[in-house]
């Protein structure tokens, strides 16, 4: 059922496009693009910031796949998709009152600039794979795949398309700073500071739209 992939890769671009604009990782990989180990810091944050999104969603999907019934999703994937989707709402509505509060930055960030290849890989890992927010997008992306009935060479695409999307705000700046790394500082600086000042009202919002989308799928998915 591969043909399928087209609707499941427009069922999971939200959930991705959620977890490629979280500020936090965004804000993490610029730290280390200014820090003094710019290049290995980045490279290792880039690198497990991938496994995290994969392995991640790669989890996610083969657990699906056990809830298929005759080769269709069942009603458990459906229930599944709308508690994802209310677990999503309620942390957006919870961002978005706090986005005029006062935001401190997490203490790991002040000790960026000692990080190394190592370090910066298992926090990037952290951040796909086990942050709360971002480990909801990524159930919900593999319970859509592995209730799709695909076939596997489906499957893993739909998880390649979906890691390539998601890591995408991540990999342009790493990219580009080993490309040009002297033009991409200011660049760099600025977008930092925009991040540290709305990066709250922004993913509030935005997971609040995604949890929308997913309770909506998962509703469908019971009445159709």
């Amino acid at each position: 059922m591969g043909y399928l992939m087209g609707p499941v890769i427009g069922e999971l671009l939200p959930l991705a496009v959620g977890v490629a604009v979280s500020p936090m990782p965004i804000i993490a990989a610029i730290l280390m693009l200014l820090s003094k180990r710019a290049g290995s810091t980045g490279v290792g944050f880039l690198i497990g910031w991938v496994i995290g999104i994969i392995v991640a969603t790669g989890i996610f999907t083969a657990l699906a796949g056990t809830l298929q019934t005759g080769g269709e999703p069942s009603a458990s994937s459906s229930w599944i998709k709308i508690a994802l989707g209310l677990l999503l709402f309620s942390v957006g509505a919870r961002q978005w009152r706090a986005r005029k509060g006062p935001h401190d930055p997490p203490k790991w960030m002040a000790a960026i600039d000692n990080f190394t290849f190592v370090k910066s890989f298992g926090l990037a890992f952290l951040l796909s794979a086990v942050n709360p927010k971002n480990l909801i997008m990524a159930a919900g992306a593999g319970v859509i795949i592995g209730s799709a009935g695909l076939s596997v060479g489906a499957e893993i695409g739909s998880i390649v398309v979906f890691t390539i999307i998601a890591a995408s705000t991540v990999a342009i700046p790493v990219l580009g700073y080993l490309v040009a790394k002297d033009r991409m500082r200011g660049p760099l600086e600025r977008l930092k500071v925009w991040l540290q000042t709305n990066n709250t009202a922004v993913m509030g919002m935005l997971i609040l739209v995604i949890g929308t989308v997913l309770l909506g799928k998962g509703i469908s998915g019971l009445t159709g």
